[in-house]
């Protein structure tokens, strides 16, 4: 199954959001490695940047909402984090 939102264009040509957390990451990811290489075009590069800051914006939502769920979960106060050893 794919992991992206259906592959028909929006009517304004931007690609759609991903659905998933991981995907979105990934395709950030690539987009960074491309741009850090320096052999994008002009047009490219701003095609690049606009698609990061979507996907950008995207994890940010997806963060903030897993971190609501969290806090409901622990009854609204987050703690510490302690790993356990496991030895």
């Amino acid at each position: 199954m794919d992991q992206t939102a259906p592959s028909s264009t929006p009517a304004d040509g931007q690609e759609p959001a991903p659905l998933k957390f991981e995907t979105a990451l990934t395709e950030l990811e690539r987009i960074a490695q491309a741009m850090e290489g320096g052999k994008l075009s002009l047009e490219e590069s701003l095609e690049a940047y606009r698609r990061g800051t979507e996907l950008l914006q995207f994890c940010q939502r997806q963060l903030q909402v897993a971190e609501e769920k969290i806090q409901v979960l622990e009854n609204g106060s987050l703690r510490d984090f302690r790993p356990t050893e496991s030895h």
